[in-house]
């Protein structure tokens, strides 16, 4: 298998081309796409053999649950399950933007998705292509990053070519994503406006404190 390399504007998404790649993920295949982070792995979190691909691409422990792409917060709503007052802060301050946000997962998800935890983490890029493909799939997209477990993440199309062009059909070269660091994880399943930084990325910990306090 050899990689198809399909350039997709990055700043106006052709319809006819993100199409494309929608037809590709409702196949079944997975596709790298470009975020604002860093180039990650979509599939359509429904299809559960798509989703075990990810798992064996990455060599990825079972117990992780994939992180999901939306287009806006209102599809959070859609998908989470007793959201707070501390997500309503968080994702009116920092979306779209580099911040993922886990939050106990409604009925609509698979199992498999979250990994068997009941979470899921979401994020709404400010990159365009990945929104106008969610949109356009209906669905949310998965979007752990397009890497060999032990190699960097990639932030152009040729950098995932060379990593994993012989295991996937579809690679979206959008140009080069807008950051290198990686996204601020926070967690919220706890409830009761609880949270914890998972991992501090591109958004600083002081930051989603002070959002947390207004």
């Amino acid at each position: 298998m050899t990689a198809e390399m399909l350039r997709i504007n990055a700043d106006e998404p052709e319809p006819e081309l993100v199409q494309h790649v929608v037809r590709c993920l409702e196949s079944g295949m997975v596709a790298a796409i470009p975020t604002d982070t860093f180039y990650g792995l979509a599939v359509d979190p429904v299809n559960l053999r798509a989703v075990e691909q990810i798992y064996e691409l990455k060599g990825r422990a079972k117990h992780k649950p994939l992180s999901l792409l939306i287009a806006d917060t209102a599809h959070a709503y859609e998908l989470a399950r007793d959201v707070d007052t501390a997500f309503d802060k968080l994702a009116e301050k920092f979306w779209p933007g580099p911040l993922t946000i886990i939050v106990k997962a409604g009925s609509r998800l698979p199992l498999r998705v979250t990994a068997h935890t009941g979470n899921v983490a979401l994020r709404v890029p400010e990159a365009a292509i990945p929104r106008a493909i969610v949109k356009k799939l209906g669905l949310p997209i998965t979007a752990t990053s397009a890497n060999l477990r032990g190699l960097p993440e990639c932030n152009y199309a040729a950098c995932v070519r060379d990593q994993l062009g012989g295991q996937i059909p579809l690679i979206v070269d959008g140009g080069p994503t807008a950051r290198s660091i990686a996204t601020t994880i926070v967690d919220l399943s706890g409830g009761g406006n609880s949270w914890m930084i998972l991992r501090e990325g591109a958004i600083p910990t002081h930051e989603i404190a002070l959002a947390l306090q207004h």
